[in-house]
């Protein structure tokens, strides 16, 4: 900040050293067909979400490739190192970026590779690419067959040649792919998530978080006859992540995981048979659980309370039932309203007398009494709650462990 600052008061920058976006020195400086300069990090990134020249607002082909001005930058590095004795920083000379022509020459070398050697070299100079900017992963990712070719990698190294798999999966997992590209790469690579399932099975905690990533987006895509028949080890990886807790994302995308495949009921069994209930519960209960993670354990829960092992498995919990209800109210209005579809599918099923009781003394009808009255949630689910609260009034209204001044709460009959 200082030399910043000493720049400012004792040089003068020339106005057409600055980048219109980032009003700093350009580094690297591009033209586009407009004939406006910029510095390439920041016009590639506008160009990313807006399409257009941000000063001249002319619409600029999505294909297109800013011509570098060799020129400028030459002006500029003299510039710079004529005053480096007032604290201007030297402009080095930037390397040249990738173009499609070597983005698809490494891709036919990982197709042509004939030696595991040849397959990592090819393998790591792509993921140096991919890494050096988001426009390089946009090129990766519009060659044809490239991501198809990474997913055969994935497939055919995830049990032997396992640094070829943790490479190509780290290539995969940087690139945005759209849904579409992703549900092509599920409909031509039947085995991949078999792959994914092997990964995930080993002890190497970046490449497990690569494989969850991964799977989090297959899965999305995947059409419904394949997510019915998925194989039981799914769902133990998942809910062995959760357990291991390798990362934040990779815990997120065990969870949207359960949450996206247990709409059916026989995933909702395997998800239960893997443990899926009692180490959603640990993990509401430990906490701190950032509000997102806590949404999606509770949208698990409710999926999973939707079959009758899955409700047993909620109240055989010693804090099954407590730490739902304390999460009503206390996380956000969608972690409310899944807590109490929860609550509402143990009232309504597997309500015994020592369930009704403990819902009783967790606070969990207490809970439901200030939602049915509460403007924080909507209407369906203050009318969930005021439902669940009507299944058992004879054993609540007038509960010991229901404050007097939630009696003249409860909904009548």
């Amino acid at each position: 900040m200082e030399e910043q600052q000493q720049v400012e008061v004792e040089v003068e920058v020339p106005s057409y050293f600055v980048c219109p976006i980032s009003l700093q020195i350009m580094r690297d400086p591009v033209t586009l067909p407009t004939g406006i300069t910029y510095d390439r990090d920041g016009i590639e990134r506008w160009l990313l979400t807006a399409g257009t020249c941000p000063l001249t607002k002319q619409p600029v082909p999505p294909d297109c490739d800013p011509t570098p001005n060799h020129t400028l930058r030459r002006l500029i590095q003299s510039w710079c190192a004529l005053h480096a004795d007032h604290g201007v920083d030297l402009v080095p000379t930037p390397k040249p970026p990738a173009d499609r022509a070597r983005v698809a020459d490494l891709v036919s070398r990982l197709r042509g590779a004939t030696s595991s050697a040849a397959l990592l070299d090819a393998l790591r100079e792509l993921r140096d690419v991919a890494a050096e900017s988001e426009r390089n992963r946009k090129l990766l990712a519009a060659v044809p067959g490239a991501v198809d070719v990474l997913a055969a990698v994935v497939v055919a190294s995830c049990r032997d040649a396992k640094a070829a798999c943790d490479e190509a999966l780290e290539i995969v997992c940087s690139l945005e792919l759209s849904e579409r590209c992703l549900a092509r790469l599920v409909e031509r690579n039947e085995e991949l998530v078999d792959a994914l399932v092997a990964t995930l099975q080993r002890t190497n905690t970046t490449s497990r978080a690569h494989a969850a990533l991964l799977l989090e987006a297959v899965t999305a895509v995947m059409p419904s006859n394949r997510l019915v028949s998925l194989p039981e080890e799914v769902f133990g990886e998942a809910v062995q992540l959760l357990r291991d807790r390798v990362s934040s994302p990779a815990t997120r995308a065990a969870l949207h995981v359960l949450v996206g495949t247990t709409s059916w009921g026989r995933n909702r069994v395997k998800a239960v048979d893997a443990g899926a209930v009692a180490v959603l519960v640990d993990m509401l209960l430990d906490g701190p659980v950032e509000r997102r993670g806590c949404e999606l354990a509770l949208a698990a829960l409710d999926r999973m309370c939707g079959c009758a092992e899955g409700r047993a498995a909620l109240v055989s919990h010693g804090a099954g039932v407590a730490v739902v209800g304390r999460k009503v109210l206390r996380v956000s209005e969608v972690a409310s309203e899944k807590a109490v579809r929860v609550l509402r599918s143990v009232a309504r099923h597997a309500a015994t007398a020592a369930v009704v009781q403990e819902m009783a003394q967790t606070g969990a009808v207490e809970k439901l009494c200030v939602v049915a009255q509460s403007e924080q949630c909507g209407e369906r689910t203050r009318e969930r709650a005021r439902e669940t609260l009507r299944l058992h009034a004879r054993a609540w209204r007038n509960s010991p462990c229901l404050q007097p001044h939630l009696q003249a709460l409860y909904p009548s009959c």
